[in-house]
């Protein structure tokens, strides 16, 4: 409720930026629909984190969402022009605790590692294992939609030590998680 949304969609789609539907954002990218970005900010929220890590970073609404909640919100984002418009949004918000990168989102952000939680907003076949590692290993958690372009189930892994514990919640669908920087 306290993030503004209509801020993080183009003016065209200021109207619908409060319905509960994904919407455009340039580059073949979406924002995702209020519900399920409550419901991963709730999932990442259950292990109290204080350093968190977002693969994704689109808009920035999805981050803007947690700054406030979190110590410390690293996010990362593979096409430039959406990085830049983001850091912009974040500034305009008065968000200081967002640390926003240009980079490759699988390879997660190891300099800044170990995260209590990781949030993946884009969907891969199988977790990448530098996201794993990078996790904290007293009950880190990582937030990740698994699955194809046809099907996706929002999973949650938990991590004790060297121990992962997989479990899947609900179907969905999100844009693909890609290798490299545009």
């Amino acid at each position: 409720r306290n993030t503004p949304r209509h801020l993080f969609v183009d003016e065209a789609l200021a109207s619908r930026a409060y319905e509960d539907t994904a919407l455009p954002i340039g580059y073949n990218q979406t924002i995702s629909q209020p519900y399920v970005v409550a419901a991963m900010t709730d999932l990442v929220l259950r292990g109290n984190p204080r350093r968190v890590l977002e693969i994704g970073t689109g808009s920035g609404y999805q981050a803007a969402v947690l700054a406030p909640l979190v110590e410390k919100l690293y996010t990362v984002e593979r096409i430039e022009p959406l990085a830049r418009q983001a850091r912009q949004r974040f500034r305009k918000l008065g968000l200081r605790n967002i640390r926003a990168s240009h980079s490759d989102g699988i390879e997660g952000l190891p300099e800044f590692a170990p995260y209590d939680a990781i949030i993946t907003t884009a969907a891969t076949e199988e977790i990448p294992p530098a996201l794993l590692e990078q996790l904290s290993p007293d009950g880190g958690r990582l937030v990740i939609p698994l699955g194809g372009p046809h099907y996706q189930t929002l999973t949650l892994v938990t991590r004790q030590g060297d121990t992962y514990e997989h479990g899947d919640l609900d179907p969905v669908i999100f844009v693909p998680l890609l290798r490299g920087c545009v």
